[in-house]
Order: structure tokens, then C-alpha cells, then sequence
């Protein structure tokens, strides 16, 4: 069925936070959508179809066998590039319980993941409240709009990562390039949004942020490897996907998705190359290509001082 990697379509999001480094020329560009359920394949025999519609035409062969056990044929996952030129909405996800329990059956929570590609000196994000802040103080501090004083502030440098749980009150500052993987679904509860004028397309979600946050919950980095590492190095492993860096690996390295899991790589400096069974592909910078479960064993190779990210689900 599948002879060879998916190449996608990306999609972008002109959010009032973006920057310029996605898009030049167009500008606020805050989010690209990489790999997601709606973006179309432009490679293949299924191309100009959603990925979203190849994943329940093919099942398993695409999303590998483990994965439609775990989340059925809906494509599990979400890979986004995030210029933050300015600070994002102190926001909250909810997990899958409190998702079906406010938006309905069906409807599935958000764990995510940062990679940090770029971070400018000093530059910061919010990731949950201070340790001992009390349910009241949470309470009293959303209603006043003074959760600022409650948060955890963390300085992150490139190549740091992070998960970000269900629950935790988070926010992403200025001079940040972001990698993100994430569940599909993108139920966000905003907290509070830095004095920008509440509107429709931006309002405030305080009494759902109230039903999804834990504030035992706060955030722990994870340093990057030393830039001598050769081979595949874990940065973020969860019940819902795995994040981990290939890099150092110019003479080749061998992988195998084993038909449990897609791999979804994405190059974030210089480029790769790969091969499988009757195809070879070439993933370039900032570029993301999606390797379906039934293609197996291929080989993968850095150049150019390149570093590829890998995503699977579980």
C-alpha cells in the first residue's frame, strides 16, 4: 500500500503573538501545522487527500498496529513550528477525562511537548505554579486576574525540551522558535491573555481553567545531549508519544517503526537523508516528512551537522 514516505502540506495559523521567521513575508506567522489530521499529502498515491482521510482508508499501515489499538484510525498526533515574538496566553489544557466531561463524548485531552530550536538570551516561559500554591490561592488568583505572581518562570536555551502536561498552567515568551508534538485536539483554556482586549476569537475560559488545572503540576527541562552524541537520544516520553533526537549519525543509522508506530521526523538543522525498500527520500531543514508503520526498516543519515527530531505515538 504505502511504497515510500508521506510528504504534507503545511498549514499556518496568523496568530497576534507571531513572528517572521516561518513565513518571510508574512507576518505575524505564529504556528506552523506540519504534520496534522487535515493537512494534504502531496506525494504518493493518496495524494491530494487529508491525512485524516488516509488514516482511516489504511489503518495500521499508516499508523502502525499499536497505535490504532490504543486511539482507533484518527491520526493521534500534532507537529507544529511556533514563533513566539511575544508572550502567548497563560493557558491550560485539559486531559482526556475532563475533555469528554466539558466538551463531550469523543472529544480528547492535550498532552504536549517543546523543543526549544531557538531561544534568544534570557529568554523564558511559564510552566505551572509555584511549589505549595494551594487550590484557593489558584482560585483567588485566576478570578483577580493576578496569576502572574503564581507561576513558575523558567530560562530555557536551544535544544531544551520540556513536556507539558494536562493540567499545568503554561505560557510560551518572546524570542522562543518552538517545536511542538502534541494530541490531537486543541482544546485550550486561556487564563489570562496579558491585558489584550478580550474578543471573541480570544476570550477567556476561566471556569473551565478552574475544572482542568492542577496546581501540584509544574514543569522540569530536559538539557539537549552533548553535541558529541552519536545516534538516537530520548528527550520526551509520555502515555501518548515519544520524542527523541537523531544526530551525529552521517555514516547512517538504522530504524524500524516495527509496524506499531508511524515516525514523524522533522529536520531542525541542516538536513537528512533516508532510504528504504525501493525509495529514498531528503528532508531538509525545518522540513517534516512522515514515515507510515508498513514501510519498516530504513536507514537515516545526518549531513550539514544535522539533527532530526522522531515522534511516534503510543
Amino acid at each position: 500500500m504505502f511504497k515510500e514516505p508521506i510528504f504534507l502540506e503545511p498549514q499556518y495559523r496568523d496568530y497576534v503573538w507571531g513572528g517572521s521567521r516561518l513565513r518571510p513575508g508574512v507576518t505575524p506567522t505564529a504556528e506552523m501545522w506540519a504534520i496534522y489530521a487535515e493537512d494534504k499529502i502531496i506525494t504518493g498515491s493518496l495524494a491530494g487527500r487529508s491525512l485524516a482521510e488516509a488514516a482511516r482508508e489504511t489503518g495500521a499501515a499508516l499508523l502502525g498496529k499499536k497505535v490504532v489499538a490504543h486511539t482507533g484510525t484518527r491520526f493521534p498526533l500534532l507537529i507544529k513550528l511556533l514563533d513566539c515574538a511575544q508572550w502567548l496566553s497563560l493557558q491550560v489544557h485539559p486531559d482526556d477525562r475532563t475533555a469528554r466531561e466539558l466538551e463531550g463524548e469523543g472529544q480528547f485531552g492535550k498532552m504536549e511537548g517543546w523543543y526549544f530550536l531557538e531561544a534568544e538570551p534570557g529568554a523564558e516561559i511559564l510552566c505551572g505554579l509555584k511549589p505549595g500554591t494551594l487550590p484557593e490561592q489558584m482560585q483567588q488568583a485566576m478570578h483577580s486576574r493576578k496569576l502572574l505572581n503564581e507561576m513558575q518562570r523558567l530560562t530555557v536555551k536551544s535544544g531544551d525540551a520540556i513536556l507539558i502536561e494536562p493540567g499545568m498552567i503554561h505560557a510560551l515568551g518572546p524570542g522562543l522558535l518552538a517545536y511542538e508534538v502534541q494530541q490531537t485536539s486543541d482544546w485550550t483554556y486561556r487564563v489570562w491573555d496579558w491585558d489584550r482586549p478580550e474578543t471573541p476569537q480570544r476570550p477567556l475560559h476561566i471556569q473551565k481553567s478552574l475544572q482542568a488545572a492542577r496546581p501540584d503540576l509544574t514543569g522540569k527541562l530536559v538539557p539537549p545531549p552533548d553535541d558529541t552524541f552519536i545516534g538516537q537520544y530520548s528527550l520526551l516520553n509520555c502515555p501518548y508519544f515519544h520524542l527523541s533526537m537523531l544526530m551525529g549519525v552521517s555514516a547512517g543509522f538504522d530504524m524500524d517503526t516495527e509496524g506499531d508506530s508511524f515516525h514523524a521526523l522533522t529536520a531542525v538543522s541542516g538536513e537528512a537523508e533516508l532510504a528504504g525498500d525501493g525509495w529514498r527520500a531528503k528532508l531538509e531543514e525545518r522540513q517534516s516528512l512522515l514515515i507510515p508503520a508498513q514501510l519498516r526498516r530504513y536507514r537515516l543519515a545526518t549531513c550539514n551537522g544535522g539533527r532530526v527530531l522522531m515522534a511516534k505515538a503510543h
